[in-house]
Protein backbone atom coordinates (compact mmCIF):
# COMPACT_ATOMS: atom_id res chain seq x y z
CA UNK A 1 0.00 0.00 0.00
CA UNK A 2 1.04 3.84 -0.23
CA UNK A 3 2.10 5.16 2.82
CA UNK A 4 3.19 9.25 2.70
CA UNK A 5 5.72 10.31 5.06
CA UNK A 6 7.31 13.48 6.38
CA UNK A 7 10.00 14.12 8.26
CA UNK A 8 10.89 17.28 10.43
CA UNK A 9 14.51 17.92 11.14
CA UNK A 10 16.53 19.43 13.53
CA UNK A 11 18.30 21.61 11.02
CA UNK A 12 19.10 21.35 7.16
CA UNK A 13 22.81 20.78 8.51
CA UNK A 14 24.59 17.76 7.70
CA UNK A 15 24.77 16.89 11.18
CA UNK A 16 21.00 17.15 11.28
CA UNK A 17 18.81 14.79 12.55
CA UNK A 18 14.94 13.66 12.81
CA UNK A 19 12.81 15.10 15.33
CA UNK A 20 9.23 14.36 14.25
CA UNK A 21 8.14 11.69 11.49
CA UNK A 22 4.42 10.93 10.64
CA UNK A 23 3.05 8.79 7.96
CA UNK A 24 -0.45 8.57 6.22
CA UNK A 25 -1.51 5.32 4.62
CA UNK A 26 -3.60 5.52 1.28
CA UNK A 27 -6.30 4.16 2.95
CA UNK A 28 -6.27 7.32 5.48
CA UNK A 29 -4.40 5.48 8.27
CA UNK A 30 -1.74 7.71 10.33
CA UNK A 31 1.03 7.83 13.16
CA UNK A 32 3.01 10.64 14.02
CA UNK A 33 5.95 10.86 16.81
CA UNK A 34 7.89 13.35 18.60
CA UNK A 35 11.43 12.10 18.59
CA UNK A 36 13.65 12.48 21.70
CA UNK A 37 17.00 12.94 19.91
CA UNK A 38 20.15 9.92 20.57
CA UNK A 39 22.83 11.23 22.85
CA UNK A 40 24.92 11.97 20.30
CA UNK A 41 22.44 13.99 18.32
CA UNK A 42 23.27 18.13 19.25
CA UNK A 43 22.62 19.87 16.19
CA UNK A 44 20.05 22.34 16.41
CA UNK A 45 19.21 25.45 14.40
CA UNK A 46 16.40 28.14 16.11
CA UNK A 47 15.79 29.04 12.07
CA UNK A 48 14.59 25.78 11.80
CA UNK A 49 12.24 25.80 15.34
CA UNK A 50 10.93 29.16 14.28
CA UNK A 51 9.83 27.12 11.44
CA UNK A 52 8.49 23.91 12.70
CA UNK A 53 7.73 25.60 16.16
CA UNK A 54 9.24 22.23 18.00
CA UNK A 55 11.59 23.43 20.95
CA UNK A 56 14.49 20.59 21.63
CA UNK A 57 13.04 20.69 25.40
CA UNK A 58 9.62 19.60 24.10
CA UNK A 59 11.45 16.47 22.39
CA UNK A 60 14.14 15.73 25.18
CA UNK A 61 10.56 16.02 27.61
CA UNK A 62 7.58 14.76 25.31
CA UNK A 63 9.42 12.62 22.57
CA UNK A 64 9.81 8.67 22.21
CA UNK A 65 13.13 7.69 22.57
CA UNK A 66 14.39 7.52 18.95
CA UNK A 67 15.01 3.82 18.54
CA UNK A 68 11.43 3.15 19.57
CA UNK A 69 10.45 5.34 17.06
CA UNK A 70 12.95 3.56 14.58
CA UNK A 71 11.24 -0.25 15.18
CA UNK A 72 7.83 1.50 15.20
CA UNK A 73 8.55 2.50 11.84
CA UNK A 74 10.08 -1.12 10.64
CA UNK A 75 7.12 -2.97 12.19
CA UNK A 76 4.08 -0.75 10.48
CA UNK A 77 6.20 0.12 7.44
CA UNK A 78 7.78 -2.86 6.33
CA UNK A 79 6.66 -3.75 3.04
CA UNK A 80 4.69 -0.33 1.93
CA UNK A 81 5.58 1.87 -1.04
CA UNK A 82 6.81 4.67 1.24
CA UNK A 83 6.66 8.25 -0.22
CA UNK A 84 8.35 11.10 0.33
CA UNK A 85 7.90 14.95 -1.34
CA UNK A 86 11.35 15.46 -0.98
CA UNK A 87 13.27 11.94 -0.56
CA UNK A 88 16.96 13.21 -0.34
CA UNK A 89 16.25 14.91 2.45
CA UNK A 90 13.46 12.64 4.33
CA UNK A 91 15.94 9.67 3.14
CA UNK A 92 18.69 11.43 4.72
CA UNK A 93 16.74 11.44 8.04
CA UNK A 94 15.61 8.28 7.87
CA UNK A 95 18.97 6.71 7.36
CA UNK A 96 19.83 9.01 9.97
CA UNK A 97 17.38 6.97 12.65
CA UNK A 98 17.80 3.71 11.43
CA UNK A 99 21.62 3.93 11.95
CA UNK A 100 21.18 5.48 15.37
CA UNK A 101 18.97 2.58 16.19
CA UNK A 102 21.22 0.06 15.21
CA UNK A 103 18.88 -0.97 12.48
CA UNK A 104 19.96 -1.06 8.56
CA UNK A 105 20.16 2.42 7.40
CA UNK A 106 18.29 0.50 3.92
CA UNK A 107 15.76 -1.66 6.07
CA UNK A 108 12.72 1.21 4.26
CA UNK A 109 13.09 2.80 1.25
CA UNK A 110 11.69 6.06 0.20
CA UNK A 111 10.72 6.95 -3.41
CA UNK A 112 9.08 10.51 -4.49
CA UNK A 113 5.86 11.01 -3.90
CA UNK A 114 5.61 12.51 -7.90
CA UNK A 115 6.73 9.70 -9.49
CA UNK A 116 3.96 7.48 -8.00
CA UNK A 117 0.78 10.32 -8.46
CA UNK A 118 2.68 10.23 -12.35
CA UNK A 119 2.12 6.38 -12.27
CA UNK A 120 -1.37 6.55 -10.64
CA UNK A 121 -2.45 8.85 -13.48
CA UNK A 122 -1.02 6.93 -16.25
CA UNK A 123 -2.28 3.85 -15.05
CA UNK A 124 -6.08 5.02 -14.77
CA UNK A 125 -5.52 7.16 -18.22
CA UNK A 126 -3.97 4.68 -20.12
CA UNK A 127 -7.35 2.24 -20.80
CA UNK A 128 -8.67 5.35 -22.23
CA UNK A 129 -6.62 8.16 -23.70
CA UNK A 130 -5.22 7.55 -26.84
CA UNK A 131 -1.16 6.49 -26.68
CA UNK A 132 0.21 9.51 -28.39
CA UNK A 133 -1.64 11.38 -25.84
CA UNK A 134 -1.16 10.01 -22.69
CA UNK A 135 2.38 11.70 -21.40
CA UNK A 136 1.35 15.21 -22.42
CA UNK A 137 -2.56 14.46 -20.66
CA UNK A 138 -0.44 13.37 -17.40
CA UNK A 139 1.73 16.01 -17.03
CA UNK A 140 -1.24 18.49 -17.68
CA UNK A 141 -3.33 17.00 -15.35
CA UNK A 142 -0.69 16.63 -12.45
CA UNK A 143 -0.07 20.84 -13.48
CA UNK A 144 -3.29 21.45 -13.18
CA UNK A 145 -3.79 19.91 -9.64
CA UNK A 146 -1.09 21.88 -8.43
CA UNK A 147 -2.22 25.12 -9.82
CA UNK A 148 -4.99 24.32 -7.73
CA UNK A 149 -3.30 23.84 -4.61
CA UNK A 150 -0.82 26.96 -5.22
CA UNK A 151 -0.77 29.09 -2.06
CA UNK A 152 -1.09 26.59 0.16
CA UNK A 153 2.15 26.74 2.14
CA UNK A 154 3.20 23.17 4.00
CA UNK A 155 2.72 23.39 8.09
CA UNK A 156 6.33 22.11 8.42
CA UNK A 157 4.56 19.67 10.73
CA UNK A 158 5.37 16.24 9.97
CA UNK A 159 1.42 14.67 10.16
CA UNK A 160 -0.04 17.68 8.34
CA UNK A 161 2.58 17.55 5.13
CA UNK A 162 2.24 13.75 4.75
CA UNK A 163 -1.36 14.00 4.39
CA UNK A 164 -1.19 16.97 2.15
CA UNK A 165 1.07 14.71 -0.12
CA UNK A 166 -2.09 12.22 0.29
CA UNK A 167 -4.28 14.80 -0.50
CA UNK A 168 -2.70 15.61 -3.88
CA UNK A 169 -2.53 11.95 -4.96
CA UNK A 170 -6.19 11.64 -4.39
CA UNK A 171 -6.77 14.91 -6.38
CA UNK A 172 -5.00 13.64 -8.93
CA UNK A 173 -6.70 10.12 -9.27
CA UNK A 174 -9.99 11.75 -8.80
CA UNK A 175 -9.12 14.22 -11.48
CA UNK A 176 -7.55 11.25 -13.82
CA UNK A 177 -10.79 8.92 -13.08
CA UNK A 178 -13.47 12.12 -14.47
CA UNK A 179 -10.92 12.38 -17.48
CA UNK A 180 -11.04 8.79 -18.63
CA UNK A 181 -14.63 8.68 -18.25
CA UNK A 182 -14.65 11.95 -20.18
CA UNK A 183 -12.64 9.96 -23.08
CA UNK A 184 -14.91 6.72 -22.71
CA UNK A 185 -18.03 8.81 -23.24
CA UNK A 186 -16.66 10.79 -26.40
CA UNK A 187 -15.25 7.34 -27.96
Amino acid sequence: MLVFLDFEASSLAKQSYPIEVAWVFADGRSETHLIRPAPSWTDWHEDAEAIHHISRSTLLSAGEPHDVVAQRMIDVLSGHDLLASAPSWDGKWLSVLLRGAGLGRRALRLRDTDDAIDEDARMILAPSVPPDLLDATVENLVTLIEMRARGKAPAHRALADAEAERQRWLAVRGAATELAEQYRRAS
